[in-house]
């Protein structure tokens, strides 16, 4: 009988032991060893082959999804099942963007679990009809904000971070050992990128796009 090598990484022995009393009792999968993060993970995988890694999201020193990259390089032939408690599509999205073979949540039925680690062992992907519909809606919300999406220069970046910090055309000149003329233009083709009416309406849209933080 062909046996499926497992590796389980969750950072709550009390989920990993949960794991490998529901996972016991299928003769064909195999736990043979676990880790409580991304780390431990990386380092075992240096002296054992698995199949299947069954994989959570949210773990210190290093989550799953840091885990998940470098081990889709470095042992492409390793399924990635992460299990996990986050139903947001943009866990799920990303997941599956830095190389998941499937994504399930923590209270998944223990049948639906087995086979999922059986399908990837085979080099099949598992996803199961929320977890497509969570993942549709991830793609949805991300080109969204790919066409609302503000490009500004690395030199506007600088201005922009200026002007929000309260600095004055001459503050910022001298900072960026630049003319007050050429930052006025800079700030005139902010205001133009953000369509925005007054300085105080520029930031607000920088904040929201990401682009600058306060505080």
């Amino acid at each position: 009988m062909e046996k499926f090598k497992v590796i389980i990484a969750d950072d709550h022995r009390l989920v990993r032991d949960g794991m490998k009393s529901l996972l016991k009792s299928d003769e064909q999968i195999e736990i043979i060893a676990e880790a409580e993060n991304g780390i431990e993970l990386l380092e075992l995988l240096k002296t054992h082959t698995a199949e299947v890694i069954l994989l959570d999201v949210s773990m210190p020193k290093m989550g799953g999804i840091e885990a998940a990259e470098k081990i889709t390089k470095e042992y492409p032939e390793t399924g990635i099942v992460f299990l996990s408690m986050h139903e947001e599509p943009e866990y799920v999205l990303k997941c599956v963007q830095v190389g998941a073979s499937a994504y399930l949540l923590k209270n998944v039925e223990k049948e639906e679990l087995i086979a999922a680690i059986k399908k990837v062992a085979y080099g099949e992907k598992y996803f199961n009809q929320n977890i497509t519909l969570l993942l549709a809606k991830g793609l949805t919300e991300m080109r969204e904000m790919e066409k609302d999406k503000i490009e500004i220069t690395g030199r506007e970046k600088e201005v922009l971070e200026c002007v929000a910090n309260g600095l004055s055309t001459k503050q910022i000149a001298d900072k960026l050992f630049i003319s007050s003329r050429t930052v006025e233009t800079h700030r005139l083709n902010l205001l133009k990128k953000f369509n925005a009416q007054n300085t105080a309406e520029m930031i607000k849209t920088a904040i929201e796009h990401k682009l600058i933080s306060i505080g």
